[in-house]
């Protein structure tokens, strides 16, 4: 467990800076398992003049360091870009390509456009600029781990809006996951529009007096 727990390295960094590649971006996702909500996606050139120390997958943090981190990431890093696909389009077309265009949203949201690109397991057509895609990329690199708790935290903060708005399902406690609290409320509640209809889980869609109910719940 205490090996999980280190922090990402910077060897991919150095080896593609070595080469001379000087704008790396590294592109994670967050939301994929998710029942309700979007699917968020970071792009992130860090500074190598500016180290952050503690960089590591997002999931490996809790709540306080990591809101720490994102700041920290969006104040030092040389550039961000977010990419943020809806559930209405999850379902329109499937998970993985909802996935990628949040990544290709995220990286052509950067100010200039990055000469190498690293990738959190996959890899995303269309970007235009080469790339390599890295197993459990969050653990080995930074500047993907950057990119992991820059989109969970923005997602985050998304859900908790969102719970406001439907607190019946518990959105800022659960984000969207299948937690057994949120598989009770749909049971209950049925769906809201925030839920992608074709997760197994997701029971049924909600009426529209449904929907009013939920809202002042």
């Amino acid at each position: 467990m205490a090996a999980r727990c280190r922090n990402a390295g910077w060897d991919h960094e150095r080896a593609l800076r070595a080469e001379g590649h000087r704008l790396i971006a590294g592109v994670d996702e967050v939301g994929r398992g998710c029942l309700a909500g979007p699917v968020v996606a970071a792009a992130v050139v860090l500074d190598p003049q500016r180290p952050i120390a503690g960089l590591r997958d997002s999931k490996q943090l809790r709540p306080e360091p990591r809101a720490r981190l994102a700041r920290m990431v969006a104040e030092r890093a040389l550039d961000c870009g977010l990419g943020v696909v809806e559930a209405e389009e999850i379902d329109r077309t499937d998970i993985l390509r909802a996935t990628l265009r949040a990544m290709r949203e995220a990286i052509r949201a950067l100010r200039s456009a990055p000469d190498f690109v690293l990738v959190d397991a996959l890899r995303v057509p269309g970007v235009g600029v080469p790339q390599r895609a890295l197993v459990k990329g969050d653990e080995v690199s930074a500047t993907i781990a950057a990119a992991s708790i820059l989109a969970k935290v923005y997602r985050d903060e998304m859900m908790r809006a969102f719970h406001v708005v439907y607190p019946a399902y518990r959105f800022d406690a659960n984000k969207g996951y299948g937690t057994t609290d949120h598989l009770l409320a749909l049971r209950r509640f049925g769906a809201s529009p925030l839920h992608r209809q074709t997760f197994r889980g997701v029971l049924r869609p909600a009426g529209p007096g449904d929907r009013a109910d939920l809202r002042s719940r």
